[in-house]
């Protein structure tokens, strides 16, 4: 079932498609809106597209955005213009629900509101659509109304963030944070968890990502015996070459997490949970398999897992290697380890840049 985001004309689309059922049913027209199949046909004729997420049954999920720059009306408030990027439609099939595709689906609705030039990011959705509702908040959007036609108008800006947990402030990393970290992945396990190359170029046409069917939490599991790092971290993910030579050109950084959560579950061979307690708090968010994982546990002297947010990447072309890194005395020498390095924010800074990234877009004041 397996499939990918991608961007699509609302006409190269099946309008009769049962997935569009729910969207009709919930939204067939009022005097103070249109329904849904006469929009849709409009904005077909536009030439209007869609971030869709499609697989062997068709499609599991449908996001709608538009830029706009007007006035918000509210049952008791009128909300001033400012620029703002509108969610106007976001669904995801019943046979995807309760699983991460919705989790991914939201990361990159709020990459592609970093990377809009726009202040504020919303949508709406009637009181019955609970869950949706809840997935947004998790990410820091807030209830701000409710307009005329009934529904509640839920926004995030730029300049009310809260910095307390690391999905409300994604995917803006609040400086005056006091160090960033290494997380090393050997590169068989990160081009399943991190598949950067792919996601290059993410507001183009073409494929988006198969990876955020996943969602942008990731679990890395490794053999620390002590504590390296600490919830709302930045740490740059290096990809850790194993094929062969060249690793001094072929290792790299390749993307952006802020840590959220740390299980210490066996230090020198004395476990501190059980392994359906480890289960339970990894969920389906690890790139291992339960097998791999207990063997891991069982075999490993120390076991510790960090749940990462991951919050952006550098790209085909763009990745940082070990060269670059050494070169310019972000590295280590041999009688230390790179997950001991603790890089002052500044350092931090100089990698993203390197990568290409807008640092001025990315860690704010």
């Amino acid at each position: 079932m397996a499939g990918l985001f991608s961007i699509k004309r609302f006409s190269d689309l099946d309008l009769e498609d049962s997935f569009f059922d729910s969207l009709k049913k919930d939204y067939q027209g009022n005097q103070f809106s249109k329904g849904f199949t006469k929009w849709y046909t409009e904005k077909a004729k536009e030439g209007a597209k869609a971030i869709v997420y499609t697989d062997d049954e068709g499609i599991g999920a449908f996001i709608a955005l538009k830029k706009e720059e007007e006035t918000i009306e509210l049952r008791n408030l009128t909300l001033p213009k400012k620029k703002r990027l509108k969610i106007r439609t976001f669904s995801i099939a019943p046979r995807y629900r309760k699983q991460r595709i919705g989790e991914g689906a939201i990361g990159l609705v709020l990459w592609w509101w970093q990377k809009s030039d726009t202040e504020e990011i919303y949508f709406t959705a009637y009181d019955k659509q609970e869950t949706l509702i809840s997935q947004f908040k998790k990410y820091g959007f807030s209830e701000i109304g409710t307009n005329s036609n009934g529904e509640l108008v839920l926004a995030k800006n730029r300049n009310g963030i809260k910095y307390s947990d690391p999905y409300e402030f994604f995917p803006f990393i609040h400086s005056g944070f006091d160090y960033a970290g290494y997380i090393l992945i050997d590169d068989v396990y990160h081009d399943t968890v991190f598949p950067y190359s792919e996601l290059a170029g993410v507001q183009q046409l073409g494929t988006l990502s198969g990876s955020m069917r996943n969602g942008i939490s990731k679990i890395y599991v490794g053999q620390d015996w002590k504590r390296k790092y600490y919830i709302g971290e930045p740490v740059l993910v290096y990809r850790k070459y194993t094929k062969g030579s060249g690793k001094r050109y072929r290792s790299c950084i390749t993307s952006y997490c802020v840590v959220n959560d740390i299980i210490q579950a066996k230090v020198n061979g004395r476990y501190l949970i059980t392994f359906d307690e480890l289960k339970t708090k990894i969920k389906n968010k690890s790139v291992f398999d339960e097998t791999e994982l207990l063997r891991q546990y069982n075999n490993n002297k120390n076991v510790m897992v960090i749940e990462l947010i991951y919050y952006g990447f550098f790209g085909s072309g763009n990745n940082v290697n070990l060269d670059w890194l050494d070169s310019n005395g972000l590295w280590i020498g041999r009688e230390s380890y790179p997950t001991d390095i603790k890089l002052t924010e500044e350092q931090f800074k100089t990698i993203l840049t390197e990568g290409k990234v807008d640092v001025s877009n990315v860690i704010v004041h």
